[in-house]
């Protein structure tokens, strides 16, 4: 296979480009001249929420069109952006803050132009994640950025079961009202020692860090009115048990590399499915071979 080369604007190409710029997370000074400037210039712009993104553009006397774009209509969107794309248009992709395609719409528009030979220009910019983790004072490389977590109980403790033993630094990002259930359960997951900083309203008047363990953030989000948006910037685990360092053999059938990590603390379900990714093979196929389901 070929490597595939595309450049940002060198070369001739009929096609558009497809610009992915980046908003403020909180401050609208923290908009770049340059991301000012692409807004402007582009044919059109594809919003997460055009309401929100229309309060930026007014902000900044910004009068360039928009078309909404976000995940319960991107599938029904995408063949008609890259259509415009191909006819010479110039687009560029927000979200409603921060970095889009992180935790927000815009991956499958890339991948979409990359197949189809359109040149995508990133802006570097605001981005909640590293913002939270240079200021937490928690190692921050190597790091693990997560985002959201599953929200319904079963797969978010089957999911901190495979991250517990991770020996980097985790980072997650949280909305208030389920603050408290998910320290709850990183607690659990974790124990109550591992260090923690919760970082809230970045770049916003009422910023705020609130370092210390997971015991401590807990209650914290138990006794007192939880407002804003967060980001959890959570240490890694510095003494992994045996499960981390349980090493895949290919000499060993799915079932006793599930049994093998079972032993050294992790349940079934959790091992199941650490085994499967090893393995690059479906749950279902490590499931039923551990459990002689033919």
């Amino acid at each position: 296979m070929l490597i595939e080369r595309t450049s940002s604007f060198k070369g001739v190409t009929t096609s558009g480009r497809l610009y992915l710029v980046p908003t403020p997370i909180g401050n609208l000074g923290d908009m770049s001249p340059r991301a000012v400037t692409t807004l402007q210039e582009v044919d059109l712009i594809a919003a997460e929420d055009t309401r929100n993104t229309a309060k930026l553009l007014n902000y900044f006397e910004i009068k360039t069109p928009q078309i909404s774009f976000h995940e319960h209509n991107t599938m029904e969107r995408i063949p008609l952006l890259v259509d415009k794309l191909l006819a010479g248009q110039n687009l560029a992709q927000v979200s409603d803050a921060g970095m889009p395609s992180i935790s927000d719409p815009g991956q499958e528009l890339v991948k979409a132009c990359i197949e189809k030979q359109i040149p995508v220009v990133p802006l570097p910019g605001p981005n909640a994640a590293l913002t939270a983790l240079i200021a937490s004072g928690i190692t921050p490389q190597p790091f693990t950025f997560y985002g959201f977590l599953p929200r319904k109980n079963k797969d978010l403790k089957a999911e901190l079961a495979t991250l517990a033993n991770e020996r980097y630094t985790l980072i997650f990002y949280e909305a208030p009202h389920r603050l408290k259930k998910t320290l709850k359960a990183l607690l659990e997951a974790f124990g109550g020692d591992r260090q923690v900083v919760l970082c809230r309203e970045l770049t916003k008047q009422y910023e705020e860090f609130l370092r210390g363990d997971l015991q401590a953030a807990y209650d914290f989000s138990s006794t007192e009115e939880v407002r804003g948006e967060f980001v959890l910037i959570v240490a890694g685990n510095s003494t992994p048990n045996q499960a981390e360092q349980v090493e895949q053999d290919t000499n060993l059938s799915l079932k006793a590399q599930v049994e093998a990590l079972v032993a050294t603390g992790l349940k079934p379900n959790a091992a199941i499915k650490e085994v499967a990714k090893r393995n690059n093979l479906k749950k279902q196929v490590v499931y039923n071979d551990y459990h002689e389901i033919n």
